[in-house]
């Protein structure tokens, strides 16, 4: 494994233990070069509420990896979660730097509705 994967699977970890501890539902990101991905998970961790990302059929339309992309999968999840009774979340960025892709997510996700 890369050094800068392990470093960011370290952040990862460090962030979700903290989260863990508020025991609050979670708005989890994830991307890839070509996607980008987003869940709200239970507090308990073992149960996916609501989740979107540019592989659903409403978004294929376009590219996938750019900041749009993500501000609309943003957006996506604020609806389902919003539909699924849930408001307040922690922001999970998975280990990646808050900026680029993760930030228009989240951004468009607090424009949706959601808190956190």
């Amino acid at each position: 494994m890369s050094e800068k994967k392990v470093s960011r699977l370290r952040r990862a970890r460090r962030s979700r233990v903290k989260i863990s501890d508020l025991r609050v539902h979670r708005l989890c990101v994830s991307r890839t070069n070509l996607h980008i991905y987003a869940q709200i998970i239970a507090p308990s961790g073992s149960e996916v509420l609501a989740n979107a990302s540019t592989l659903d059929v409403t978004l294929r339309t376009g590219a996938t990896s750019n900041v749009e992309a993500a501000a609309k999968v943003g957006a996506l999840i604020a609806e389902r979660a919003k539909a699924a009774g849930i408001e307040q979340v922690a922001f999970d960025r998975s280990g990646f730097k808050y900026h680029g892709r993760i930030k228009a997510l989240a951004d468009a996700a607090r424009e949706g509705g959601l808190k956190f």
